[in-house]
Parts: structure tokens; C-alpha cells; sequence
């Protein structure tokens, strides 16, 4: 988008990016001056309590995804596809009571690496790390491409710029800080998300009614209305597995598990999907919106800002800037954090320095930070499709690992084989699907063939597992 067609002038995207790029660096700085040792660094000293645990739990939730891909869902798939992506909460609200069982049987663990280490074998451990290193990086540039369109859309500012800036920004407070400053930004952005979305909603309801809205939609798009639209149905149930996937094995909820006292973390991540729940539907409502308002929409992934400008003008413009820049820096550097301790703790120590102190340990994972970043800013510079694209390509991997993780966690009986067969077989079929029918199928399909071979196995199974491995202390 060009500055003549942009909301903000350029010089107040700028003052506007500097001003929150110097406060959250600046946090960053002061909650990692206690940072001594890779626990601290990675885990915040397992002590983060209820006001902290929630907000973080739903400050990253509330991506760049939610803000931005959930207007997408809406304008492409219509009243289903708002209520699907709502459906994620589920993932935070199922993952509570695990988050309990996590610490009681692993009260020393770092990752979700080390589970699956632990419980399946190196085997299944290698594919693991894998897929869930594919869906982090995947995750990382989406969130990373949203910053880049953001700035675009709403100032002008080129693309490449707006996502070196954020991502770079992310980078150096999370090296500095780690875990604690990432929770402690997470609870200030949480609070600014919440906020901006409820005025949000209400500018939009002043400027245009429901029956307004409804009655375009009739009009102009009627089967955004339809109850029975095929692909949005199936994107429901593969949004909600989808979710459920994401929280099960991403490291950045396992660490948090890790992280909480004990007796905090299951109502911490309760807490979370309940607020979080609402955020999409009224982020969803947005891009319903738009043809009732006249809003010209370029491009799907660019509704929910330039709905809330049209509403609000400049005001507005700067609203959304507030809110998705919150939104992506409580996700990306969560993800950050989260996966630059998985590769530092499964990898640089599990396979090549079993001895380095713990010193030694939290400095190798502020110079992991620093190359994802680095990874990440390459990919994203050239603009790789839309954030739907980009992000639903990994939906079958997270798919397979959802029976994986909870069958392990619950069932002396599931075992190696399962696990391994479950991840590879419903992947497999899932990335079929995914490119022979859409991205709303994918993880779908992925779980429930996953489902069917790890049950399989574990039913057949005659070994039972010693949970008492899972205490492992170096």
C-alpha cells in the first residue's frame, strides 16, 4: 500500500513503533536483571503466579492470528468461520487440568521435548522435535508477516520494514530477559489487548447495526449467512482440533506448565481461554462489517484493520496499530522464548553438551534467540502468501501429535509404536488432504487417523509404564 492510500502519515507509524519499541525492550532489560541461570532464564524460577499466569496464557493466545486471521475467517467464510476460530479456547481450556498432571509428574522438566523423550524413546522424540519445530518456525512467520502488513496497511510504511522492526524488537527484550520478561510484557499487553477490542466493538456498532450488517450480507454475500456452507462447517471442527494441537504440544504452554507454582497452572490456562474466547468473536464481527461500512478490502488478511480506520479515522488507525503490535509481541516472544529453550535443552544439551553448566545453558539460549529471529526475518521478507496459507500448512503435524501427548499422559499402556505411527501416518494423510481438498480439512483428518492408530496400539499393548521416569532431574 502506498502513503498516499495510507491511514497514518508515516512519521506517526514511526513515533508510534519507537515509543513501544523502547518500552518493551526497556521491560525486557529490567525483568531480566535476576536472570543468573538457564532456569531462570527459561522458567522465571518456576514461580509465577495467578494474575501473571492468566494474563500470559491469554496474552499469547491472542495473536497476530486472532486479530487479523479471525476478520479473514469471517469475510471468507462468514458467521461459521467467526464461531470456528473461537473454537482455539477450547485449546486452553482442555490443556488446564494437563498443565497439573505436567508438573506433578515432571516437577524438574524444561520442555515438552523432554516428555516425549522420557515417555516414547529417542525415536519418536527426534520426530517430535521435528514437527514441532516446523509448526514454531511456521507460527514465528506468520506473526512475523503480520507486523510487515500492519505497518503497511495502516502508515505506509514498507513491508519489510515494519516486520524487521517488531520482529527485531522481540528479539533483543526476550535475549535480555527470557521467561520473566516476556510473562511481565504479556500482562501490560493483555490488558491493552482487552481494552482496545471491547471499544472497538462498540465504535463499530455506533457507526452500523446488526440489522444493517445482516441485511448486506443478504445482498451482497449471502452465503456468508448460510448455516449449511460445507467448508465452513469442516472448518470448525478442524479449527478446534487445530487448536486443541497447538497448546497440546507447543513448548510455549509446557513451559508455562513448568513455570507456575504448584496449584496455579490449571487455573491459570482455564482463566485464559475464557477471556480469550470472546476476543475472536468480536474480531471476527469486524469484517462482517466491512460491506455495510463501504470498506474497500485489497486483501483478506487486511479487513480488521481497515474496518476499525474506516470507524475511527486516525484514532482508530492508531488504536489497531496498538493492539495488533501488543498482540504480536506477546506472541512472538513467547515463541521465541519457548522455542530457543526446546533447542537449547533437547538438542545443544541432550545431543552434544550433556555437562554445560547451567551459565552456559542460558547464554547458548539467548544466541538461539538471536538466529531465530535471524531465520525468521529472511523468510518473511518476501511475502509468502496470506497468513491463512502460511499458518494452516502445519495443521496436520499439529494434528497428529494431539493422541500422542494425551494418551501418554494419562495411559500407562500407549507406547512407542503408537506414537510414532500417529504422528507419521496421520500427518501423512492429513497433508494429503490438506492439498488435495483445503487447508480446512488438514488437521482434521491428520487426528482422527492419529486417533485410530495410537488407540490401536495402545490397546494391544502389554507393557505398562512407570511414570516415576518422568522425574528425571539432570
Amino acid at each position: 500500500m502506498s502513503e498516499a492510500d495510507a491511514l497514518l502519515p508515516p512519521n506517526v507509524g514511526w513515533a508510534l513503533l519507537a515509543a513501544f519499541s523502547l518500552l518493551w525492550i526497556g521491560l525486557g532489560v529490567y525483568w531480566g536483571r535476576r536472570n543468573k541461570s538457564f532456569e531462570d532464564h527459561a522458567l522465571a524460577g518456576r514461580n509465577i503466579g495467578l494474575a501473571l499466569g492468566t494474563a500470559t496464557a491469554a496474552a499469547t493466545w491472542i495473536t497476530s492470528n486472532t486479530t487479523m486471521l479471525a476478520p479473514q475467517f469471517a469475510l471468507q467464510l462468514g458467521v461459521w468461520g467467526m464461531l470456528a476460530y473461537s473454537t482455539a479456547s477450547f485449546g486452553l481450556l482442555l490443556f488446564a487440568p494437563m498443565a497439573g498432571r505436567i508438573r506433578a509428574l515432571m516437577p524438574h522438566g524444561y520442555t515438552s521435548g523432554d516428555f516425549f523423550r522420557l515417555r516414547y524413546g529417542r525415536g519418536a522424540w527426534g520426530i517430535f522435535l521435528v514437527f514441532t519445530l516446523f509448526y514454531s518456525l511456521t507460527w514465528l512467520v506468520s506473526m512475523a508477516m503480520a507486523g510487515g502488513i500492519l505497518l503497511n496497511a495502516l502508515s505506509g510504511i514498507p513491508y519489510a520494514w515494519g516486520m524487521t522492526v517488531i520482529l527485531g524488537v522481540c528479539v533483543a527484550y526476550t535475549m535480555r530477559g527470557g521467561l520473566a520478561a516476556v510473562i511481565g510484557t504479556d500482562f501490560i499487553q493483555s490488558l491493552i489487548i482487552i481494552v482496545g477490542i471491547v471499544i472497538v466493538g462498540f465504535a463499530v456498532l455506533s457507526h452500523v447495526s446488526i440489522a444493517e450488517i445482516h441485511a448486506n450480507l443478504s445482498a451482497e454475500r449471502p452465503a456468508l449467512l448460510d448455516m449449511l456452507f460445507p467448508a465452513a462447517i469442516m472448518a470448525i471442527f478442524n479449527n478446534l482440533l487445530f487448536g486443541l494441537g497447538e497448546v497440546f504440544h507447543n513448548n510455549v504452554w509446557w513451559s508455562r506448565a513448568f513455570a507456575y507454582r504448584d496449584g496455579v497452572g490449571g487455573k491459570a490456562f482455564a482463566l485464559g481461554g475464557l477471556v480469550w474466547f470472546p476476543v475472536l468473536i468480536a474480531a471476527g464481527f469486524i469484517a462482517l462489517a466491512s460491506g455495510a461500512l463501504n470498506v474497500a478490502v485489497p486483501a483478506s488478511d487486511m479487513v480488521g484493520p481497515l474496518v476499525v480506520a474506516q470507524v475511527l479515522g486516525e484514532a482508530g488507525a492508531v488504536a489497531i496499530f496498538v493492539i495488533v503490535f501488543c498482540s504480536l509481541a506477546s506472541s512472538i516472544d513467547s515463541l521465541l522464548a519457548a522455542t530457543s529453550d526446546l533447542l537449547t535443552e533437547d538438542i545443544y544439551r541432550r545431543m552434544f553438551r550433556p555437562a554445560a553448566t547451567p551459565a552456559r545453558l542460558k547464554s547458548m539460549a539467548q544466541y538461539v534467540t538471536l538466529a531465530l529471529g535471524v531465520f525468521t526475518w529472511a523468510v518473511c521478507l518476501p511475502r509468502i502468501g496470506t497468513l491463512a496459507s502460511v499458518l494452516f500448512f502445519a495443521g496436520p503435524l499439529v494434528g497428529a501429535m494431539i493422541w500422542p501427548i494425551v494418551t501418554g499422559l494419562y495411559w500407562r499402556r500407549a507406547n512407542s509404536a503408537g506414537a510414532v505411527g500417529g504422528m507419521l501416518l496421520g500427518a501423512g494423510a492429513g497433508l494429503a488432504c490438506y492439498f488435495a481438498i483445503g487447508f480446512y480439512v488438514g488437521a482434521l483428518v491428520a487426528t482422527a487417523v492419529s486417533m485410530v492408530w495410537v488407540l490401536a496400539c495402545a490397546r494391544l499393548s502389554k507393557s505398562r509404564f512407570d511414570w516415576a521416569k518422568l522425574k528425571e532431574t539432570a
